[in-house]
This record gives structure tokens, sequence and C-alpha cells, in this order.
């Protein structure tokens, strides 16, 4: 299609999944400015300002540090050997986005148990007063001051919440959280939500939970995680039944995913067909690939240059009012 040949030979000179390394598994200094190239090239190849990813990680340095130990070791959430591939300072992580020209991302934050989602929003909203090209992020969890301090972050100016199904191991419909939903349904802030049952399912992820949370708060701007990975049809569902449903790219398409969790054939025209309410993300900095490999894995599809700007920047940008 239009656009995807242009597109597909910017990304040819993409090292791959491999790409330059340290002697870590991160990429090295050198392979950031090669990878630089190659993605500024892509998104200039597509007459776009930058790239809009939804879907980055900062975090609090302890709190990283545990994410990046827990990675290390494999974990049953992780099932599987995850190199690290930004393991860098917080300046180099945001130097390393900039360079790329990603001009909007976000801090996906997300709690593990009760009482630290209002330490971590606290965070977040520090972070994104002194990071002014971050969407400031926060997050919430089933438990009694929920709904206060979810207010309190939108009167704060939170624009992305982050929950985490997988990780947080909650039922999106507990009592707890019903006046959360309402109260982010009501004023429109986007929700990106862990919720399929990649890399290894959990008590509550799937589509079956998120279904019954859209059918009590059908206009929640609820955007599905790794495009609802493994369970790509049943998200791309209830985004064709729910017009606030979106689904983000990370890591999809990619050879590590599609390795575990391929991407089915017969599903790949409907991503056309709702490909207004797709956005890049990518889960830097804990990705075990180069940067550029995303978006040389949603170029191959071969859905035309328009599909791509649309993915990479413009939905969000309207999502986001950028």
């Amino acid at each position: 299609m239009a656009g995807t040949s242009h597109c597909g030979k910017v990304m040819a000179g993409c090292d791959g999944p491999g790409g330059a390394r340290d002697g870590e598994g991160g990429v090295d200094e050198a392979g950031v400015a090669g990878e630089a190239e190659r993605v500024t090239g892509f998104w200039r190849g597509l007459g776009l300002p930058g790239l809009v990813d939804v879907h980055t990680h900062f975090m609090p340095a302890r709190v990283l540090a545990k994410v990046w130990a827990y990675f290390d070791a494999a974990g049953p959430l992780v099932g599987r050997e995850w190199p690290i591939s930004y393991r860098t300072e917080e300046d180099e992580r945001l130097a390393t986005l900039r360079s790329f020209g990603v001009r909007a991302f976000t801090a996906m934050l997300y709690p593990h148990k009760p009482a630290m989602a209002a330490w971590l929003n606290a965070w977040g909203r520090e972070f994104a007063a002194r990071t002014p090209d971050c969407l400031h992020t926060a997050t919430f969890f089933p438990e009694p001051d929920a709904a206060r301090y979810v207010r309190q972050a939108v009167e704060e100016g939170a624009r992305v919440f982050k929950s985490h199904l997988q990780v947080g191991g909650y039922d999106p419909n507990d009592e707890l959280l019903d006046p959360v939903w309402g109260l982010l349904a009501e004023a429109g802030v986007p929700v990106v939500t862990h919720c399929g049952s990649g890399p290894v399912p959990g008590k509550h992820t799937g589509p079956e939970p998120i279904s019954r949370l859209l059918a009590r708060h059908p206009r929640l701007r609820l955007v599905v995680a790794h495009m609802g990975m493994p369970e790509y049809g049943d998200f791309i569902d209830l985004a064709v039944r729910y017009p606030g449903v979106h689904l983000d790219t990370t890591m999809a398409f990619t050879d590590f995913s599609e390795a575990i969790a391929p991407f089915p054939p017969d599903q790949r025209s409907r991503l056309a067909e709702i490909g207004d309410r797709i956005l890049f993300g990518s889960d830097f900095p804990n990705i075990p690939y180069p940067y550029p490999h995303a978006l040389e894995s949603l170029a191959r599809l071969d859905l035309g240059a328009d599909w791509l700007r649309g993915v990479c920047h413009d939905n969000a940008a309207r999502l986001f009012g950028l």
C-alpha cells in the first residue's frame, strides 16, 4: 500500500531484534545513536512531527530497580528470559526517547499492593512537572480511599491512568473501584489497562472482566495494552462495540511476541477497520530488543502510510489533545 514500501526501506537498516548491545545486554551508546537515525528517518518518511508513545515506564528509582530485578529473574509473570535493553539512569532514558523524536510519552506506574498508589501518584505528579513532554500519569488500586486520590489526581491534571490487572491481581469490577471508573469515564481521562492474559494468565485477565466493566461504564476511554495479547480478537470485538476503547501496540507484532503469541492472520484486516483507535506503545525501557524493531514490526504489517501515521502519532495526539 502507499507509503509502506518507503517505510520498509527506512527500517531495513534496523539491526532487528538484536541490535548493538553493551556488555550487560542493553543497547550501547553507539547503538542508541544509530537507532535514533533510523527512528527519526521512519517518522520523517511518513511526514510526521515525531512519535507519541503511550506506553513507557518511568517510576521511582527503587521501584524500577525491583521491576528490573523481577525481569532479570524471569519471574512467573514474565516466564522467559527478558533482557532490559535500556537499563540506564533516568536522565539518559529521557535523552534516548527525545533523540528518537518521541514528542510525548507516559510514566506507566502501577501498584502491586494497597497503600502504594497514592504515593506513586505523588511521584508521577512531580515527574510530570519537571518533564513537560511526559503526559501526567497516575494509577489506582482497589482500596477504600481509591476514589479520593483518583479524584485528586484528576484535579491536579493527570492525563492518563495505568491499571495493571496482572501485576495488581485485582478484578476491575471490584466494588471499591466502581466510583473510580465512573469518575474517569465522566472526566474522559484515558486508562491504559493491562488486561490481556499475556505473557501468562492472571486471575482477572482476559476479555470477560473487561466486558463486564464496559457494560457498566460504556463511556470509558479504555486503552487495552499490548493489543490484548493473546486474546487479540476478543479485545478488537470490544473496540468495535465501544467507541471509547482503544488498543496500544506495545510489544505486539514483534519477533519476541510473535514467537509465543502470534497475531492471527485472519484478524489483520480488522486492524485497518479500527485504525483510528490503535496507538503506538513501546514498553520502553523494559523491552528485550531495540526500539526501532517495534516500528519495523508495524511497517511490515503492510497496512499503508495513513494507518502508520495514525498509529504512530495522530490517534494519540487526538486522544490527548496534543
